[in-house]
């Protein structure tokens, strides 16, 4: 999971800032967790929730299997 918080969504908001770089910085992660703890045969997916905090006000997005890891 990965969660991105912003100030507004004057520069884009937070779930868009999950792009490919940071796709690919955390499929890595994962699959050396997945090494560590994993156990064959389970499934896993990757979420990302977008905060946006304006004035008193917070957003919340929560996009589910936001996208497919490449191992």
């Amino acid at each position: 999971m990965e969660v991105k918080t912003r100030r507004g969504d004057r520069f884009g908001g937070p779930v868009g800032a999950v792009g490919w770089r940071k796709q690919r910085e955390l499929t890595r992660s994962a699959s050396i967790w997945m090494d560590r703890h994993g156990e064959p045969g389970q499934a896993y997916r990757f979420d990302v929730i977008g905060v946006i905090i304006r004035d008193d006000r917070v957003r919340l997005r929560h996009v589910e299997d936001a996208f497919s890891p490449h191992f």
